[in-house]
């Protein structure tokens, strides 16, 4: 089967910034799949190019087996494109602005039902006929989601969407895209919420510096990370003796790295000689963000 995208040895290059550093990576069709990593690290640049906003200094991209470069056309036809920034027209209300959109892919009349259909996923039903300035942050950034979606794209690009959005959208977001990516549409996702990434995302890529530095299975991830952290609210102040395997403090409200399980009866030995009392207590799995911590931290 033709892979969904596929980046082959890809540089980019912005003077003496070398944004993307030889980077492949392969999705394959039906994935929800998530690329992250810290600001400056090369996802939107890397997005661009696979929109075919900005060129390659090397390195070829392709979407659903169409080459970004010279099949553009193709390409971008298979491909929606969520922005993180807000750029709307200004001049057209909901309604009109999906219309406009899906006639640039050669989408006419009787593209109107699946408008109606998007409009009302993402709760723009009532917003459909209100220009786009007068729309809120939230409701802008739901016609924006519904803008990428509207010429029906068999890839689905979404970068950072629930950025600055309330909880209401983010979960009508989130059914509506897991819907689209059971129906067979391919998702790729960059965000700063890693338990939505972790939630949502069946493999995960880790860019740093414009390259990656990590590209497995969510699953695999998390089982790379050994040891648990441990919760604890105390009576008092933690013993001196466990400063070192201290992760967060707030007030009486420690979190504990460990190695291994065993660790817990040594920490309880040592806050009951301190006669430090345990008030509450939680053991917890490594999660997306320890591994994302623990490979950024890495040289």
């Amino acid at each position: 089967m033709t892979p969904a995208i596929k980046i082959d040895q890809v540089h980019k290059q912005f003077g003496a910034l070398h944004a993307l550093n030889g980077v492949n990576l392969t999705i394959e069709q039906g994935e929800f799949f998530a690329l992250l990593g810290p600001n400056g690290a090369g996802k939107s640049t890397l997005i661009n190019l696979l929109a075919g906003l900005s060129r390659p200094t090397s390195g070829k991209l392709s979407v659903m087996g169409y080459d970004v470069m010279s099949q553009y056309r193709q390409a971008r036809h298979a491909l929606g494109v969520v922005p993180q920034e807000l750029v709307f027209d200004p001049f057209f209300n909901v309604r009109e602005m999906l219309r406009f959109q899906a006639g640039y892919f050669g989408k006419g009349a009787e593209n109107d039902a699946w408008i109606d259909e998007v409009i009302e996923s993402l709760g723009l039903t009532d917003k459909a006929g209100t220009n786009m300035r007068r729309l809120s942050g939230g409701m802008k950034r739901r016609a924006l989601i519904a803008q990428a979606l509207v010429h029906k794209p068999p890839v689905i690009v979404l970068d950072e969407p629930t950025a600055g959005v309330d909880v209401e959208l983010r979960h009508m977001l989130w059914e509506f895209i897991k819907r689209l990516n059971r129906e067979g549409h391919t998702i790729i996702l960059t965000t700063h919420y890693l338990e939505e990434a972790e939630t949502l995302c069946s493999r995960v890529a880790l860019l740093k510096q414009g390259e990656v530095i990590a590209l497995d299975s969510t699953k695999n991830l998390l089982a790379s990370m050994p040891g648990k952290k441990l919760r604890l609210k105390l009576s008092a102040a933690l013993p001196a003796t466990l400063k070192d395997i201290v992760r967060n403090q707030e007030q009486q409200d420690y979190t504990l790295s460990l190695n291994a399980i065993h660790q817990v009866e040594y920490v309880l030995a040592e806050l009951r000689n301190a006669n430090v009392t345990v008030e509450d207590m939680q053991l917890i799995e490594p999660d997306l963000e320890d591994v994302f911590v623990d490979l950024m931290g890495r040289a």
